[in-house]
């Protein structure tokens, strides 16, 4: 049985991944506004990673008796200055959910919730590839200056990126 403190937590972790997927959707629509297509497939996979993280929250707080609770869902950011500050705000955005994910591992400490901190695991290891994505990402972007060939080419890659769920 998931305790009060954790349901609590957890559901707002739950909401928190509903509006990264908000936020990816935001960014995928700037994208394809200014033709980068590339880009704008790549933040549309980041939305789907971000239902798939929310669900997985939803389905986990489900099975340990706890209750969901959906909250309403700020707008986002629809507006940047090019494509590095895209990146550079999705860099941002990752750190601060890496930050949201390690507070909840902490409370599960303190909870002694061996579950739970079993589940998190999971997270902490996905916010490291996650930040790692984006970082190289914006390396290449830097190197380019987000303009020129280059930035034909990364978007030419970016459009290959399809969503599988992981296992």
């Amino acid at each position: 049985m998931l305790n009060k403190r954790l349901e609590t937590e957890l559901n707002k972790q739950l909401n928190a991944e509903f509006y990264s997927a908000y936020f990816y959707l935001s960014m995928s629509s700037f994208l394809a506004n200014i033709n980068l297509n590339g880009f704008a497939n790549w933040m549309k996979v980041q939305f789907e990673e971000e239902q798939f993280h929310a669900l997985k929250f939803y389905q986990y707080i489900i099975d340990r008796g706890g209750r969901v609770v959906l909250d309403k869902i700020e707008a986002p950011q629809i507006e940047w200055k090019n494509v590095i500050d895209v990146f550079e705000s999705v860099l941002k955005h990752e750190q601060k959910v890496t930050s949201l994910i390690n507070n909840l591992v902490d409370i599960a400490y303190v909870e002694k919730d061996h579950a739970t901190l079993a589940q998190l695991q999971w997270f902490v290891t996905e916010q490291v590839e996650e930040e790692a994505n984006v970082n190289d990402i914006l390396d290449q972007l830097k190197m380019i200056d987000g303009k020129g060939a280059g930035l034909f080419m990364l978007d030419r890659e970016m459009k290959l990126r399809k969503f599988t769920a992981p296992v």
